[in-house]
């Protein structure tokens, strides 16, 4: 009878654990590699990968005698089950794209954490700190779509090159938000 009843959880437990959205962390001593990229290529598109990434936030709120304790995470993640490459057409340069595009997320996560840091810690911070995100959400998508529009999806090198520079000089200037 017990092994009935074990064999019946297990099922259970791998259909709970698989609605939980795989996720890396965006890790300056771990770039993207193609392995990471697990999802099934659109066959609408004719792009050689996509990359899928975003910013998370969470916070948390509490007060005692009259004092507000507020913590919250910022944290810029890849979907791998949500990204996909065509392995007949990849290479070192689109892998580099791709990274660029996680390191735009990364970018906005890091603005994030700086603005939170100047709200003060009051029953506003809420309020607050979701029109900070709410906007800053806004800018990282408007960031994405024109850096594969100026770069036409890497293939303008000038215009990639350019972009992997401007990124990672925004990262360097925002070094203590990561």
């Amino acid at each position: 009878m017990m092994n009935i009843i074990i064999l019946l959880l297990l099922p259970f437990f791998g259909i709970i654990s698989s609605f939980e959205e795989e996720k890396i962390a965006w890790d300056a001593n771990r770039p993207l590699t193609w392995e990471d990229f697990r999802g099934v290529p659109n066959r609408a598109d004719s792009f050689v990968a996509s990359t899928n990434s975003g910013i998370s936030f969470s916070f948390s709120f509490s007060e005692r005698n009259g004092v507000a304790n507020i913590q919250y995470t910022v944290v810029s993640n890849f979907y791998p089950d949500l990204s996909w490459y065509r392995p007949e057409r990849v290479t070192q340069y689109i892998l580099e794209h791709e990274q660029t595009h996680f390191d735009i997320s990364e970018l906005h996560a890091r603005k994030l954490r700086k603005a939170l840091s100047s709200l003060s810690h009051d029953r506003d911070f809420k309020e607050k700190a979701e029109a900070i995100y709410n906007r800053l959400e806004a800018e990282r998508r408007a960031m994405q779509t024109q850096y594969d529009k100026e770069s036409d999806h890497s293939n303008v090198k000038e215009m990639e090159y350019q972009w992997r520079t401007i990124v990672a000089q925004e990262l360097n200037a925002l070094d203590a938000w990561k």
